[in-house]
């Protein structure tokens, strides 16, 4: 499966929190990809690494990401 993005995309990452979420998100932002939100159950309105927002559901993300 690829997936493709450019510098346009917008990210939404589902478990930012998590061990596996935490390391490719950080991978992401250093590389230069546009997370927008992050998403967390019971960690809404917490931010990852200072400047991604967390929110308790995708759909809320997306609303207002």
């Amino acid at each position: 499966m690829a997936i493709l993005i450019d510098k346009d995309t917008r990210v939404v990452v589902q478990g930012i929190t998590g061990g596996a979420g935490s390391f490719h998100a950080q991978q992401m932002l250093e590389y230069g990809t546009q997370i927008v939100a992050g998403v967390t159950p019971g960690k809404g309105g917490t931010q990852f690494e200072r400047r991604v927002p967390i929110f308790d559901t995708v759909a809320r993300a997306v609303r207002e990401a």
